[in-house]
């Protein structure tokens, strides 16, 4: 199963693509165009489709292929964003609110689980979050007791499932874990025998929204009263590319010398933190763990972070074999909340982004909002989640950063070319922007020499990519598009490719 990168994660590899059922008739007139074939858009299709919406759903590529593709399924209700911060950036019924906000998304999914009875393997789970020093368990303090009054319990313990050293330690019950492909392939198939049309590989590339959603695809016209984003980030520029910041984390899969494997989740208070946990697949135990997130195109060297997280892997456990290893993108919000519900500027196009680490969740909850905006009008969580919601104080301090950084990145690296006489200096499975007969160029040299060379403009706003070496894929160090080495794209929010350049007629 394709993915969004050269490395599969063990969901990928162990799934097999879904298949469609239904014949699309490019004459019909949808009530709701989902764009996106991850956990929010095929949440958001079949909910609505179950409420009377007749739904499209249009996938650029095959569902899972993104994110929801090479998450690690923690299903959680203490957020990285901690309810002591919510409580100090906006309220503590907002703390609380959105506490709920998580149980009812865990709740949703158990009850999909059951009603269209799909075998993913969903199962509650307790989690243990962890400080190994003096200073964090004053962090760790400060996390025990927003989530505890925002009702999110959680109580002390002295011993861990992994063979960590650690000061103190605290147990949240009412977690949970699936596989998440297995997941969405159920979504899938109960949204198309409630008569919803799903559509892989249709790009969509441009919507006009002035007299209800016309929207043209790599398919072809697709007409909608309403329309909801389910992209991560929204294509184009627009206000969430300031608000929203790109990362990856970096996962491995491994099994144990010991055959003891953790039945519970754990958390360091690490920055970034580090994440492990169980899961079985086929009668094989393994434990997944991950961590040293970055930002997306801001390490030069991304083949070394997994060296990094192995050598720390293994200090950490007996490992026998590790058997899968890749690395997922995320968006962070400047306030530390997602954005979800109608689209500043329009009254008939809806989003869900920023979720964070926390996308199984907060993508169900986005699913279920937008499904009760659209079919009740309202919902609890409707202003709290607004996109059009503006704090001054709220994450001020990390809107300066991130965007200072996003016009570094677009002004310094605009002309911070490297220049090279020769192609053939690029060893076989090397990749670098050069000039080249004082032309740009993002050149990749593949296993058989073959050179392939690109425009290594973003198309989305100008800024230069990078070469991610373990995933061999071009980054955009701005807002976060991905394309592959022959310049498709991969993540947005740009709509289309790098440009191919035929560098040896320059």
């Amino acid at each position: 199963m394709n993915r969004d990168g050269s490395l599969q994660s063990i969901w990928q590899e162990t799934t097999a693509p879904y298949v469609t059922a239904n014949e699309w008739k490019s004459d019909t007139q949808y009530d709701v165009l989902i764009v996106g074939g991850g956990i929010t858009g095929l949440t958001a299709a079949l909910l609505l489709q179950s409420n009377g919406k007749k739904c499209v759903l249009a996938e650029g590529e095959i569902l899972g292929f993104g994110t929801t593709g090479g998450t690690t399924a923690h299903l959680n209700t203490m957020l990285d964003t901690p309810y002591a911060k919510v409580k100090k950036d906006f309220s503590a019924d907002d703390a609380n609110l959105l506490a709920n906000g998580t149980k009812e998304a865990i709740n949703q999914i158990e009850n999909l689980v059951n009603k269209y009875a799909i075998d993913c393997d969903f199962s509650y789970r307790s989690a243990i979050v962890y400080a190994e020093t003096e200073e964090q368990v004053k962090a760790l303090d400060e996390i025990h007791a927003g989530d505890d009054e925002a009702g999110v319990h959680s109580e002390q313990v002295y011993e861990l499932e992994i063979p960590a050293s650690f000061v103190k330690a605290y147990k949240f019950d009412g977690q949970a874990k699936l596989h998440p492909l297995k997941y969405l392939n159920g979504l899938a198939k109960a949204f198309e025998e409630a008569g919803g049309v799903i559509l892989q590989h249709c790009l969509v590339t441009k919507v006009n929204s002035d007299n209800g959603i016309a929207a043209e695809t790599s398919l072809g016209n697709i007409k909608a009263d309403k329309l909801m984003y389910a992209t991560h980030i929204p294509p184009g520029i627009n206000l969430f590319n300031l608000r929203c910041a790109p990362y990856r984390s970096y996962v491995m899969a491994f099994t144990l010398k010991s055959g003891n494997y953790p039945t519970m989740f754990h958390y360091d208070m690490q920055e970034p933190y580090h994440y492990f946990r169980t899961h079985e697949i086929d009668g094989q135990k393994v434990v997944i763990g991950g961590g040293f997130d970055h930002k997306t195109g801001h390490n030069d060297n991304t083949t070394y972070v997994f060296t990094e997280l192995e050598a720390y892997l293994r200090k950490l456990f007996d490992i026998d074999s590790i058997t899968f290893k890749w690395s997922s993108q995320y968006y962070e919000p400047v306030d530390g909340l997602p954005y979800i519900g109608l689209m500043p500027g329009h009254d008939n196009i809806y989003l869900g982004t920023g979720y964070g680490g926390n996308g199984m969740v907060l993508g169900t909850l986005a699913a279920k909002m937008i499904c009760d905006l659209l079919v009740s009008k309202n919902s609890a969580y409707e202003k709290l989640l607004s996109p059009s919601r503006l704090k001054p104080i709220a994450g001020i301090s990390n809107f300066v950063k991130e965007n200072i950084d996003v016009v570094s990145m677009f002004l310094g690296k605009r002309l911070d070319y490297e220049h090279i006489t020769q192609l053939a200096d690029l060893a076989t499975g090397e990749a670098k922007v050069i000039k080249w007969e004082d032309h740009p160029l993002a050149v990749y040299k593949d296993e058989k020499g073959k050179i392939h060379a690109l425009d290594p403009v973003c198309p989305h706003a100008g800024c230069i990519v990078g070469w991610n070496s373990a995933e061999k894929s071009w980054d955009c160090p701005c807002h976060g598009g991905r394309y592959d080495c022959n310049g498709k794209l991969l993540n947005g929010p740009a709509t289309g490719g790098l440009t191919v350049i035929d560098w040896m007629h320059l």
